[in-house]
């Protein structure tokens, strides 16, 4: 009965769908390796089960572990394909410098500041040696008439790329890796335009990219001049992927009631943007029965909505999130086009071979995992439905009156947008918590009430406002998104005040792998081998708990240093932490409540920390100006310490001693005392320690965010000061010899 089974699911083309999932398992190997592969053995593995599989073609069953094997092989060699070709120059210290550059994209914050990416076009005093090609720096003001394509010069700071915030959170240098961007940082001051000297000419695609960049400029200043407030800032997000302006507390607010996918341009705003030129047009060729009976004007609205969308893509900016949701739909329409069913699973999993082909390292993304997960999960459940229905014996429906058939229509909309948001939220749920720690415990019912007004009201109007905008005639249409928008941050905001508290803490990624698997079974099989998914979920779900929260984190810089002290508080070595990195603390801690340091008096460390063996559990920091010391939930007494000096006199009583001084090397040579130093932070990126509660001496286990040997996307830590064990550069400062010469007596 399986084989019968299995047999019908490969005639049903079952294992043509599995090509998405074991390309994506190869790539999800490279990038999860503790090495570099060299190339040649995934080739040699791929070519040899290439000719395996050919020989084995009378075989079924084996023939298709040897393509499931040669997947994985190409998998392996696509993603060490696309690393190669990413290959950048990344900053390794931080460093001031004269920058002059092209700017590429510039964007206006909420903070009122303004984000730029800047090709680099020179460096000077200094001049750097190993000078990256791009840069995502601020500036708190720019001059007039700068816009994409211009030349800037001026003093910045420059900073690497950062790594995770924690071990096995988001990794920033990863992604800035395959982004180009090879440092961060801000103008010291204003930027000016280059108006003197020789301009270097740009390149044909920076042109380009600059001509696109300047359009996007320049309807986004049209939309928000016209809707204005934050309304406007979300209608430049929606209709040209700006999403910088947008106020933080209306982005949190999003967030919490879990309809913050409608900010991002992803496969929803594609697909409404193709439903409504498709319903546009076939209803003007409607006005036409002649030609509507002639000809496939079925065809010529989906040619019409692929360019359309097209269109859209490269106006937002061409986003990876947009241009996966771009590929999925352009891949439905051509399904159209050639007379083929446009939602089916054979179509998302070209969709998913494609994107994975171009960009693999998006398979260990949130965007990439949950999109595909939702749209499997909504695939394969109207598949199940059309088929319950298809086998359901239907008497011929009733004669209503016109507000019973608008009533019906009414409670169907409602009752698919329910089902969709429950069953699209189920699939993403786990994948969220993992990558997030949160959840949206009101999103069925904020989406319930948001989405008719963003399908019906935001969407379609800004179709037509973008169509009407060459004429000038947008303003009618930009009024009615404007007040749509305006509705649909009033129900978010007051979803949100009703929204219990979202951080959920760590979940084990074993949980992750098994749901995977029974996601992938429960969306692909069409006959009963669909039950099979079942213990896989349960599976998954009972290993949900199996993690342990650490104990305590470090950040990168040995600057910061959180706990959880009990009581849901968690106690921090820093008056004002940054909030970015607090944040995600928080949730992996799964403490809300934050406990501010303590400050002591002056003296000496011994006599100020004297009777620290005797504080009881779940003390947060007291600090002096050296040193600050508090105990975990568990007994255990944390210190951080300035220098070594001040470490010294912790070794004593500290059962983890965290030193924020690169030249520091352990002072207390004692195996029952864990030391951190700024040095193994700045190698090894920040660090998770937990303690043995099982022995009496409470010793410290440590687990850091970065690995050695390093990979591409870490390399270039090896290059900073601290990493060497060197103090931090004295930078020259002019204003302090300006001010002493000021001094001097004339």
């Amino acid at each position: 009965k399986v084989a019968l089974a299995a047999r019908l699911e490969l005639d049903r083309g079952g294992a043509f769908l599995l090509a998405p999932v074991f390309l994506a398992a190869g790539a999800i190997l490279y990038f999860t390796l503790d090495f570099e592969p060299d190339p040649l053995r995934p080739a040699a593995i791929a070519l040899a089960m290439a000719i395996l599989a050919w020989i084995s073609r009378s075989r079924p069953a084996l023939h298709l572990c040897f393509c499931a094997v040669l997947l994985v092989a190409a998998g392996v060699l696509l993603a060490k394909f696309e690393t190669w070709r990413a290959q950048g120059q990344a900053l390794g210290s931080e460093i001031s410098t004269m920058l002059t550059g092209r700017v590429v994209s510039l964007d206006k914050m909420d903070s009122g500041r303004m984000r730029l990416t800047l090709d680099v076009v020179a460096t000077e005093r200094p001049k750097l040696r190993y000078q990256p090609a791009r840069v995502r720096v601020s500036a708190r003001k720019m001059p007039d008439g700068i816009s994409a394509g211009s030349l800037i010069v001026g003093a910045v700071r420059l900073l690497p790329p950062s790594g995770p915030v924690r071990p096995q959170s988001y990794d920033f240098s990863f992604e800035s890796y395959f982004d180009g961007i090879g440092a961060s940082g801000f103008f010291i001051s204003n930027p000016k335009p280059v108006v003197a000297g020789p301009v270097p000419a740009a390149p044909m695609s920076s042109r380009f990219s600059a001509a696109v960049e300047g359009a996007r400029e320049a309807i986004a200043e049209r939309i928000r001049a016209s809707i204005g407030g934050a309304e406007g800032e979300i209608a430049a997000a929606l209709i040209v992927g700006v999403r910088a302006g947008i106020p933080n507390a209306i982005n949190e607010a999003m967030r919490r009631t879990g309809i913050y996918h409608i900010i991002s341009i992803s496969g929803l705003h594609m697909a409404l943007v193709a439903g409504t030129v498709m319903g546009l047009l076939r209803g003007l060729f409607a006005l036409f029965p002649d030609l509507s009976s002639r000809r496939p004007v079925k065809k010529y609205a989906a040619a019409a909505a692929l360019l359309s969308i097209a269109a859209y893509l490269f106006i937002s900016g061409v986003e990876v999130a947009a241009e996966r949701s771009f590929i999925m739909l352009a891949v439905m329409l051509a399904a159209v086009l050639f007379d083929r069913a446009a939602l089916s699973m054979r179509n998302l999993a070209i969709s998913a071979v494609v994107v994975i082909a171009i960009t693999p390292h998006e398979v260990i993304g949130p965007s990439f995992q949950m999109s595909f997960a939702a749209t499997a999960a909504l695939i394969g459940a109207y598949g199940g439905w059309a088929d319950y229905r298809s086998k359901e014996d239907r008497p011929p429906p009733a004669r209503r009156s016109l507000p019973g058939v608008l009533m019906r229509k009414l409670t169907l909309a409602t009752g698919g947008l329910a089902v969709t948001s429950i069953v699209a939220g189920t699939a993403t749920a786990l994948f969220a918590v993992w990558h997030f720690q949160r959840v949206s415990p009101l999103s069925l019912f904020a989406n319930l009430a948001v989405m008719p007004i963003v399908s019906f009201t935001v969407m379609p109007f800004a179709v037509l406002a973008s169509l009407a905008m060459p004429f000038g005639a947008d303003g009618p249409f930009l009024y009615v998104m404007g007040k749509g928008l305006t509705a649909m941050i009033a129900i978010s905001d007051w979803i949100s005040a009703l929204s219990p508290l979202d951080g959920v803490g760590l979940i084990s990624v074993h949980s992750i792998l098994l749901v995977t698997v029974a996601l992938v079974i429960a969306t692909m099989a069409t006959t009963w081998l669909r039950i099979l998914a079942l213990p896989f979920a349960a599976a998954g779900l009972m290993a949900i708990g199996n993690v342990r929260t650490p104990d305590v984190l470090v950040s990168e810089d040995a600057r910061l240093v959180a706990m959880p002290i009990g009581g849901g508080e968690r106690a921090v070595s820093r008056k004002r932490p940054s909030e970015f990195t607090i944040e995600n603390w928080k949730r992996a801690l799964d403490s809300e409540t934050l406990v501010e340091p303590e400050a002591l008096g002056g003296g000496e460390v011994r006599s100020t920390f004297g009777d620290v063996v005797q504080w009881p559990a779940g003390t947060p920091f007291r600090c002096t100006k050296e040193l600050c010391v508090a105990t975990h939930a568990s007994g255990a007494i944390v210190a951080r310490a300035e220098n070594k000096i001040s470490a010294q006199a912790a070794c004593d009583f500290a059962n983890l001693i965290v030193i924020a001084d690169a030249t520091a090397k352990d002072p207390c040579e004692d195996p029952l005392v864990t030391v951190v130093t700024a040095r193994n932070l700045a190698r090894l990126g920040s660090a998770a320690i937990f303690f043995d509660g099982s022995s009496a001496d409470r010793q410290a286990e440590v687990l850091y965010a970065v690995r050695e040997p390093y990979r591409p996307w870490h390399v270039q830590r090896q290059f900073s000061r601290e990493a060497r064990g060197l103090a931090p550069r004295q930078e020259f400062d002019r204003s302090a010899i300006r001010s002493k010469k000021s001094r001097r007596p004339q």
